[in-house]
């Protein structure tokens, strides 16, 4: 595995990577899209959980809803989700002291997501964790949703870290793809989909299954 640099950054996406929460935005969004129309399966729903909540909705109702009433819509489902989650909600194993160790490196951190920012401050200040994320890129702060490199080149030039010192940790193609677009390398969480479906990335720094992975110690040594 390649060692990280001193000074460099580890840039977060959010759902699947640092929370094991997908299977409840997929039911969420599940219940809703089908409850207003559509006649979706659950896998043909998991394909389409990616990007910001508006293009979702424009892309399995195209034209239907103004911008407004996405707005709307995107607050009442996280508003679902969250509910549903709370009672569940922590960190993926590992990630507690993964976090500790990495800010008594000095490595700066971000947080890079689709997400909108009431859902991410859910998990920061549901977990007491926004000590270590002093830049966070939310569904609102970008045009270009992943693979668009967008979410992670804000995220490096909001902590002032070169493109290629910065370690991207996702859990989806899409994700990884961005980070590719953006000259970093990445650490695949396996929480969502399997190794085999990452093929043609070679911006795989690793695999693991959650933070406890020793293989992440070597992001760590000098």
């Amino acid at each position: 595995m390649d060692v990280i640099k001193p000074g460099s950054a580890f840039l977060f996406d959010l759902n699947g990577t640092m929370i094991d929460d997908m299977e409840f935005h997929i039911n969420t969004w599940h219940g809703i899209l089908n409850g207003l129309g559509a006649t979706l399966s659950l896998e043909r729903m998991r394909e389409e959980c990616y990007g910001k909540n508006d293009e979702l909705l424009e892309r399995i109702f195209p034209s239907r809803f103004t911008t407004e009433e996405k707005t709307k819509m995107s607050y009442d489902k996280e508003t679902a989700y969250q509910a549903a989650f709370k009672p569940l909600l922590k960190l993926l194993d590992g990630l507690d002291d993964f976090l500790a160790r990495a800010s008594e490196h000095n490595i700066r951190m971000a947080i890079g997501s689709a997400a909108i920012l009431y859902n991410i401050d859910f998990v920061l200040d549901g977990l007491n964790i926004r000590k270590y994320f002093p830049v966070v890129v939310a569904a609102e702060d970008v045009v270009m949703s992943k693979p668009d490199p967008e979410t992670y080149i804000k995220c490096a030039d909001r902590l002032g870290v070169a493109y290629n010192e910065c370690i991207v940790f996702e859990d989806v193609p899409k994700g990884v793809e961005a980070a590719r677009n953006a000259g970093m390398r990445c650490v695949v969480l396996t929480t969502t989909h399997t190794k085999e479906e990452f093929s043609k990335y070679d911006n795989i720094i690793c695999f693991v299954k959650d933070f406890t992975d020793p293989q992440l110690n070597s992001l760590f040594e000098k």
